[in-house]
């Protein structure tokens, strides 16, 4: 496989499991040097990293919605590695509530996972990245924002937020190298999606152009191309990533 990422520092959040995993894996084979952070055991990855590629990788426990924990990222990155180039806020959550058993609680979880994780990692990398002259940021969205599902709005506000999200800070970013672009996937064969029956997973699947379900691999080729040198004029863009099931209207 081309090194396409040599040289490269790429941090990974959910990266113990499912689309996160095969995110590491894949940028790892390219060249990258890893820091997978969840706030599940990371070592299954990393242990595949070091199986296939020797590449050197460290897993860092973290909670994701802490400015904080950003900034100890950060930290870690320079100073092991003393750059961080690329940032995949891959980890959320999605959990069904409809509206009148949604509370505040549960809202604000479901925002400070899926977009607050997002405005921390910006604020603790894009210096690092500014000092470099380059830098990517990839944030997971979702394609739920263009369907009719019951019980989801605050999941699908918060991905609808990661598109705007990632077009204002293109626009901040761009002059310094760094860019900044969205990936959307379909539901994908991974831990997160156990609860979805054979059944619903098989009718998703029809809806889609290419009549199968996702798998984490599907996802990693798109996020390897948006985080190399051949995406460094592609910015504020949302990629679907669903097999031709979302379509634009």
């Amino acid at each position: 496989m081309e090194k396409t990422h040599s040289g490269r520092v790429a941090i990974v959040t959910g990266a113990a499991r499912g689309i996160g995993q095969a995110i590491a894996v894949t940028l790892a084979r390219r060249g990258a040097k890893l820091i997978l952070v969840d706030m599940l055991d990371s070592t299954e990855t990393s242990e595949m990293i070091e199986k296939e590629t020797g590449a050197k990788n460290t897993s860092v426990t973290a909670d994701i919605t802490s400015p904080d924990a950003w900034q100890q990222l950060a930290k870690t990155a320079d100073e092991m590695f003393g750059r961080g180039d690329i940032v995949v806020n891959n980890a959320g959550i999605y959990p069904m509530c409809p509206l009148d058993e949604l509370d505040d609680k549960l809202w604000r979880k479901t925002f400070a996972v899926n977009i607050d994780a997002h405005f921390y990692s910006a604020k603790a990398f894009a210096p690092l990245m500014r000092r470099e002259k380059w830098g990517r940021f990839v944030n997971i969205s979702s394609n739920s924002i263009g369907y009719a599902i019951p019980g989801m709005s605050h999941y699908m506000a918060s991905k609808m937020a990661v598109l705007g999200f990632v077009r204002g800070l293109a626009n901040e970013l761009g002059v310094d190298g760094i860019t900044v672009n969205a990936v959307l996937p379909a539901p994908t064969e991974t831990p997160g999606t156990a609860f979805m029956s054979a059944e619903n997973k098989e009718m998703l699947a029809q809806t889609q152009a290419i009549k199968r379900i996702s798998v984490p691999d599907d996802l990693a080729g798109p996020v390897a191309f948006l985080t190399s040198d051949d995406a460094a004029f592609i910015t504020g863009q949302s990629v679907v990533v669903d097999g031709g099931a979302y379509k634009i209207s």
